[in-house]
């Protein structure tokens, strides 16, 4: 008989609970057999099987990077970044916005804008997209980050290294300021230490490259801050927390804030230039939406 069917709600319950404790019941049993087949099988037991996920069902990618790849680290050893990470430039941010921003977002701006040291906020007024790149250029920065909004809202951010490129433009998304983010700590001054997560393909290590260059490469450990980029399914996560020593050996992690989510539209070698610079990769509907094909 479907419990469903029961109309006494006291007695149904009864017997979901009853049907519960056997399932789990006959989990733990079947547990336990696997494992003591395992065990006396030692070595010759066959493999335990992996769950089903998107991961496990991702087609195999070609541009994955191998840790023992000569190639990919003469190129990482030469690439725009290689003076960033080897300590020789450290970053310097411009930020500034798109023409004529709404009030709102300023304020959003200025709350990602904390995370970086050695940033600077410029208005946009009317200028170019490359007239801005050169005036950046012409400073010293080593960055150039332009915040898009929509409907009052942030929507999407360019991201252009100085003084050659490359530049990106992701989709902005869930952007959560600090003040909204419950039991939030307060921000201190400390260089942060910077954590890049899960870009294993040639495109995911120029992207994750591009946004580490923002950081400085020597962060101040007694800070302890720490700054993290993770891509997961290319959705990059960017989150900011403290480590907190409790008594004992007990570590926690306090949210520092913002929160936001980036999703890769396209890069681009160079500089801005939407008529004539060549795309390393452009994101397509019709390519890149797959729940399976991931490309960073």
């Amino acid at each position: 008989m479907d419990p469903h069917d029961i109309k006494n709600k006291h007695k149904r319950s009864a017997v979901f609970q009853r049907l519960k404790k056997e399932k789990k019941k006959a989990q733990r049993e079947g547990r336990r057999k696997r494992k003591a087949e395992a065990d006396a099988l030692g070595d010759a037991a066959p493999p335990k099987k992996m769950p089903r996920t998107l991961e496990s069902m991702r087609p195999k990618d070609e541009t994955t990077v191998k840790e023992d790849d000569e190639e990919v680290m003469d190129d990482v050893n030469f690439d725009a970044f290689a003076a960033h990470f080897r300590g020789e430039k450290e970053a310097r941010l411009l930020f500034t916005t798109s023409p004529n921003p709404s009030r709102s977002i300023l304020p959003m701006v200025r709350n990602i804008m904390e995370v970086f040291p050695r940033t600077r906020f410029v208005s946009r007024r009317n200028y170019r997209i490359k007239e801005m790149v050169q005036h950046a250029s012409n400073r010293g920065y080593t960055n150039l980050i332009i915040m898009q909004e929509h409907a009052k809202k942030l929507s999407g951010i360019y991201v252009i290294h100085l003084p050659e490129g490359p530049t990106a433009y992701f989709k902005l998304t869930s952007f959560t300021h600090t003040k909204h983010i419950p039991g939030h700590g307060k921000l201190t001054k400390h260089k942060p230490e910077m954590i890049l997560n899960n870009f294993t393909t040639r495109l995911g290590m120029t992207v994750g490259r591009l946004l580490g260059s923002l950081l400085p490469t020597a962060p101040e450990f007694h800070g302890r801050r720490v700054v993290t980029f993770h891509n997961q399914r290319d959705f990059i996560f960017f989150r900011h927390h403290r480590y907190i020593f409790e008594s004992g050996k007990k570590v926690r992690m306090q949210e520092l804030g913002p929160r936001f989510t980036l999703k890769l539209r396209w890069l681009q070698d160079g500089t801005f230039d939407t008529k004539h610079g060549e795309y390393e990769w452009v994101w397509k509907k019709d390519l890149h939406n797959s729940r399976k094909t991931f490309v960073l």
